[in-house]
């Protein structure tokens, strides 16, 4: 196995579509054309942290201070506040192509290798189509915020003439007070049967009640004011190099702010939100019987020894989530013998891990 300073352009060998179990994968083969050989880089982990957080706006309605005397209720908002709270933290990891670990590997001729590479070129699988997908978390989307009571048409419905041309607060508060009395009153005829104009149908009749009830509720938020919620979803990538040198590593990722929600670690508007990376174990040469370290073999194929981290995200002494995950980071890169894969009685395939390059699966290829 040759280490080369830099990654080799996958079209300087043959290029095939290659279907997986999982995801779109492409396939090299070592052929007579490329001289048997194949390049590849093993991958450096890099960890996706997503914050989910709600954010809320409440704000008093125009008619706050006379929500007791005309709606008996006694703790309507009185001013506008903005919160933001962190929900959710999502902890995964994938692999970027290591510059500084990358090879090419010869072959004999006489047993048709190849190899699987994801869209970025990094290895999925060597001498079979199945690959291993091992970190997949589903990612909620953001949610804007629905309209409050006060932004839909029918808030423009429920202004009459009178409370239009009144200079009085407390005389506008009185006129919107009657109305959403009016207004139930009108449902209640509907409900009853009692109306004087009755709607021909039922469609008809459901289309009104639900006019009624939204003129309502803009009338009633005029007194109780109004809440609306978005949910954000922000993503944050990581690269846990510094682990490399050191056990422990915290890092602010982001932070959280009452009236932007989640914002950039340098706005200082937030609460900070962490990062706590711990180096859990280290990758290991491997070694015999007697103990004595392996060497790497000659022209071996080239794979990881990972580590594993553990990663945790806490905010204002909360904690969100907690992962433990290997990364190549804190492994080292070992081999198996080229002949294993052109064996004629036994050819063997391995399925890699695309986010730290270990080998998950190996077994006898199927020829």
């Amino acid at each position: 196995t040759m280490k080369l300073p830099h990654i080799l352009l996958l079209a300087a060998f043959a290029l095939a579509p290659l279907a997986s179990n999982a995801q779109q994968a492409q396939r090299l083969s070592a052929t007579k054309a490329n001289d048997y050989g194949l390049a590849y880089s093993l991958p450096k982990t890099m960890l996706k942290v997503t914050l989910v957080a709600e954010v809320t706006v409440r704000k008093p309605g125009e008619f706050y201070r006379y929500a007791p005397k005309y709606l008996n209720v006694s703790n309507p908002i009185t001013k506008e506040t903005h919160s933001a709270k962190l929900d959710n933290a999502i902890i995964s990891s994938y692999g970027i192509p290591d510059t500084e670990e990358t090879y090419s590997i010869q072959f004999k001729s006489g047993y048709p290798v190849y190899v699987s590479l994801d869209q970025a070129g990094l290895p999925l699988a060597i001498n079979t189509e199945e690959t291993i997908i091992t970190d997949t978390p589903e990612i909620p989307e953001a949610v804007k915020a629905q309209p409050t009571p006060l932004e839909t048409p029918a808030a423009r419905q429920v202004i009459s003439e009178e409370m239009l041309q009144s200079q009085s607060t407390a005389k506008r508060a009185e006129l919107a007070a009657q109305a959403i009395f009016a207004l139930r009153q009108t449902r209640s005829d509907l409900i009853s049967g009692q109306a004087d104009n009755m709607p021909p149908d039922g469609r008809s009749l459901q289309l009104m009640l639900d006019n009624l009830q939204a003129q309502e509720e803009a009338l009633t938020a005029m007194f109780l004011g109004t809440t609306s919620v978005a949910t954000q979803v922000e993503s944050f990538i990581v690269d846990p190099a510094a682990l490399a040198d050191n056990d422990r590593s915290r890092t602010v990722i982001a932070r959280l702010s009452a009236i932007d929600g989640i914002v950039d670690s340098d706005d200082l508007s937030g609460t900070p939100v962490y990062l706590d990376l711990t180096a859990v174990s280290r990758g290991e040469m491997p070694v015999n019987d007697k103990g004595q370290t392996l060497s790497f073999p000659k022209n071996g194929i080239p794979y990881r020894i990972p580590g594993e981290l553990s990663a945790s995200v806490s905010c204002d002494g909360e904690t969100y989530a907690t992962r433990t995950l290997p990364a190549s980071q804190l492994g080292i890169v070992y081999g198996l013998a080229p002949n294993s894969f052109t064996d004629k009685k036994a050819p063997i395939y391995i399925i890699y891990d695309s986010a730290s390059g270990s080998i998950l699966r190996q077994g006898p290829a199927l020829r």
